[in-house]
């Protein structure tokens, strides 16, 4: 069953799990492109004024705390009065949280579900959250069992609730139980709820468990239908955005460009800098091309906060439009690949995201512009297997040639396949087709060699009747042994043709 979130979501552009798609508010009339970052602004602390974020940065949507507001008594009765928008001086749409995160933090909120949710409305709250329960990383079965049944209990309430033109996400939750999470997915799914948040990935963020948090997205992910708008929590580093947006999240709110900026710390996609190391600024954004490190330094302490907090935001939403730009180009998983040297942690997360290759395939376009292999990674990425899952279905004489080199010559063979690593075996008249006009260095690694063997192995197993005999460049024994026995060999590497 699906919510009324469809008509607020629509896709446009997609590739592997990540894509460009507008998500309509229609309370506070705006249309938001995603993947979008929400800027986090703390009603009590303003490191960079919300109408600077919109004009300045071009944010459509930023995320405010309902629960601080409710509990901060001058600010709630001017946003009673006035109107969160009128409040903070934002033109774009307005998403608010519900204190689920001061729940985990602290333990203990006196608001429930009802009242937040018509607290929110009644501030005028775009986008409004119902108290969930974050349940941490590593806690028993039992516990994240028991604690997503009262967020599901929750959510259903939160449906009764009448929320007028508001959306309303349903967080998801399951601990660190891929299965629980899309257990979750499915019934956030079902609900008429509108925006999907994957909830109480802070912690492993924090602790740079990005395998787990992949693992945790793509669980969410397969209970969720595909135009669910999903929201990854707390994802506030640009290093792991591209991630992210190619494990199929859309919206990603951020508070370390200004925590980090209090910290005096630098944010780049490679990772973060102290202020203190630098003696350069590798950026061109306005503060960057207009300061010093030494200048940087010397600015009294919240002038230096602003507009270390403005660099961090550059650098936040440039990344974003990196992104978008390689999801039309039909280049993300190479930019993931980029970042993922960023970080061991992120190169485990990237290989995590391989794991995943079947699911990312279903979104992942048939053709696009050129594949580039990069590292041996780029072995197992989803137009490989779907290459792979290909072969089944293509149509074989009697007797084949599969090679590296030329076509055979007389009529020892019915006909000669390429064979091209990582894919493995195609038809000539497939070599102008995408994936297979691939750029792959010369010096082809390990990887590419076992893929292209198991794709051989595909085609040989899908045809038992067929002759196949591979030519082959002195392939190695180990990738060699992934072949059935009744593959004939010609290693080609001594005639060079």
């Amino acid at each position: 069953m699906s919510g009324r979130m469809r008509e607020h979501f629509e896709l446009r552009d997609t590739d592997a799990g990540g894509r460009i798609g507008e998500l309509t508010v229609p309370r506070a009339g705006v249309t938001v492109e995603t993947p979008a970052l929400l800027p986090v602004i703390n009603p009590n602390l303003d490191t960079i004024a919300p109408r600077r974020l919109a004009e300045e940065f071009g944010a459509e949507i930023l995320i405010t705390n309902s629960y601080i507001i409710h509990g901060t008594d001058d600010v709630r009765e001017r946003a009673l009065e006035d109107g969160l928008h009128e409040l903070l001086e934002f033109p774009g749409a307005i998403m608010t949280d519900s204190g689920s995160f001061q729940l985990s933090e602290y333990g203990d909120i006196d608001v429930t579900t009802e009242e937040i949710l018509e607290f929110q409305r009644a501030i005028g709250s775009d986008i409004a959250t119902p108290v969930d329960i974050p349940t941490p990383p590593d806690v028993s079965r039992e516990r994240a069992e028991r604690e997503l049944e009262t967020t599901q209990e929750r959510l259903e309430l939160a449906e009764t609730v009448e929320t007028g033109e508001m959306l309303v996400s349903a967080p998801v939750q399951g601990s660190t139980y891929p299965d629980l999470r899309e257990e979750a997915g499915r019934h956030a799914d079902s609900t008429e709820l509108d925006v999907f948040p994957v909830g109480a990935v802070v912690p492993l963020m924090n602790d740079y468990r990005y395998d787990d948090m992949v693992d945790a997205v793509a669980g969410a992910k397969r209970g969720l239908s595909a135009d669910a708008p999903v929201h990854l929590f707390g994802a506030g580093h640009p290093m792991m955005f591209a991630l992210g947006v190619a494990m199929g999240c859309d919206l990603f709110d951020s508070a370390a460009y200004a925590l980090y900026a209090r910290d005096d710390r630098y944010l780049t996609v490679r990772g973060t800098r102290n202020l203190e190391d630098l003696e350069y600024l590798p950026c061109s954004c306005p503060v960057c091309t207009s300061h010093s490190p030494d200048e940087l330094r010397a600015l009294p302490d919240d002038e230096r906060e602003t507009e270390l907090g403005a660099h961090n935001l550059h650098v936040t939403f440039e990344e974003i439009r990196r992104i978008k730009q390689a999801i039309r180009a039909g280049n993300l998983l190479e930019l993931v690949e980029q970042r993922a040297r960023a970080h061991p942690t992120m190169l485990d997360g990237y290989r995590t995201l391989l794991d995943h290759a079947a699911q990312l395939e279903r979104s992942d376009p048939v053709s696009k512009g050129a594949f580039f292999y990069t590292s041996h990674e780029s072995a197992r990425r989803p137009e490989v297997l779907r290459h792979h899952r290909r072969l089944e279905r293509l149509s074989v004489p009697d007797s084949l040639f599969l090679t590296e080199g030329q076509p055979a010559r007389g009529d020892e063979f019915d006909d000669s396949w390429r064979v091209e690593p990582p894919f493995g075996p195609f038809p000539r008249a497939l070599s102008k087709s995408y994936p297979l006009t691939a750029e792959v260095p010369a010096r082809t690694d390990r990887a590419a060699l076992e893929a292209a063997a198991d794709g051989v192995a595909r085609l040989a197993e899908a045809n038992p009747e067929t002759d196949l005999t591979l030519g082959h460049r002195s392939w190695p024994d180990g990738v060699l042994e992934r072949l059935p026995d009744d593959v004939a060999l010609t290693d080609l590497s001594s005639d060079r043709s």
